[in-house]
């Protein structure tokens, strides 16, 4: 080779490396790969389940990113299934990773494979929900969820008028799967809001089910966020405490899954959009339910750009192969049972009927088709 080219060529390869900051700092090899070349960053991904849509396009994005930037990638679904979520970590452990991101399905069951994953000094970041009881859990990035539960508990105060109104509203709440953590902070952001209207009786729970305080959001939990599950408690709800012509007018529902869910049984318990139809809250911006929001049957979404927390997760990545110190912006509300974890917060936005086009098309994270626009 000439020197020229022997010059162009160092250049390239150096402009290569730089891609990705100190990607290729890790001297592991691929697995099966012949030779013992240098690896760029092999992370781990593990996603919960494939049955919501905004899981598929989280570990999909990531994934194309790490890849674009030279990475090898291991992204894995767990159908929902603990035991399947760790024996996939356990395999990208033995795969090579060194660096893993995990959006676990039950927060507290990571612990025993992560105490592996730390011996291996391999670094972990949470991904949207908290890891508890674990030393070995470096970084967290995720959305202000306290600030998601605010968001809706203060459009229903606000639609319903609570501070004026002079009559009691039926009302009835949900919370997310009890294992996760996040479902925690939606409930107390939405419950600071609405628990003092509760209290002197402008919101009225026909079902009773109306916890007193925060720590008791469990009792409203649906297990693994599941629409039939939501759509089963809502067919009870109904059937039991709202006969003789009495109505619901309000449901707090923390995401999209479970509002789904609830949708379904009011159509099936006969109310009509336009008519007697209820404010239902919701979360996460699934084409299903911004279809639901257009039809009048969905009062409005949190919208949590995944692509950003994407992007955030990614530009972590970089700094932790790059030796760089990892950019955080709360080292003190997430306290995992055993050490709070250095976070990075996004923040979430309301979406309603009248902002889904500039919000959610015009930013290109869904279709105008997709959603029959």
């Amino acid at each position: 080779m000439s020197r020229k080219n022997r010059f162009v060529a160092l250049t390239l390869a150096g402009a290569l490396a730089l891609t990705f900051g100190a990607c290729s700092s890790s001297n592991t090899a691929a697995p099966g790969a012949s030779g013992g070349g240098s690896v760029a960053c092999n992370v781990g991904i593990t996603m919960p389940t494939r049955t919501l849509e905004r899981w598929i396009n989280d570990g999909e994005q990531l994934q194309s990113k790490l890849k674009g930037a030279g990475c090898t990638v291991d992204l894995q679904y767990a159908d929902n299934k603990v035991d399947q979520q760790i024996s996939q970590i356990q395999n990208q452990i033995a795969g090579g990773a060194k660096i893993l991101v995990i959006a676990a399905i039950d927060g507290t069951a990571l612990g025993p494979v992560l105490e592996q994953a730390g011996k291996q000094q391999i670094k972990v970041i949470a991904y949207d929900r908290l890891i508890n009881k674990s030393a070995n859990v470096d970084y967290y990035a995720t959305f202000d969820n306290y600030k998601v539960g605010q968001l809706q508990g203060n459009f229903l105060k606000d639609q319903l008028k609570l501070d004026t109104a002079t009559t009691p509203i039926t009302f009835e709440a949900f919370a997310g799967s009890p294992d996760d953590n996040n479902a925690k902070f939606f409930f107390s952001g939405a419950w600071d809001v609405l628990l003092p209207y509760v209290t002197k009786g402008t919101l009225v729970i026909p079902s009773g089910k109306s916890p007193k305080s925060n720590d008791q959001w469990t009792t409203l939990g649906i297990p693994a966020w599941a629409s039939d599950k939501a759509q089963a408690e809502m067919d009870n709800r109904l059937s039991s405490n709202y006969a003789g012509g009495k109505k619901v007018q309000a449901v707090l529902s923390p995401n999209d899954s479970l509002a789904i869910g609830i949708e379904a049984s009011l159509k099936s318990a006969g109310y009509k959009v336009g008519t007697d139809w209820p404010l239902v809250t919701g979360q996460d911006g699934d084409k299903a339910n911004v279809k639901a929001i257009l039809a009048g049957e969905q009062s409005m979404t949190v919208w949590k750009d995944t692509r950003k927390l994407g992007d955030q997760v990614f530009s972590m990545i970089q700094e932790i192969v790059g030796g760089k110190t990892v950019t955080v912006n709360d080292t003190k509300t997430y306290d995992n049972g055993v050490k709070v974890v250095p976070s990075f917060l996004l923040t979430p936005e309301v979406v309603t009927k009248d902002t889904v086009k500039s919000k959610l098309v015009d930013s290109g994270f869904l279709k105008a088709s997709d959603i029959g626009l």
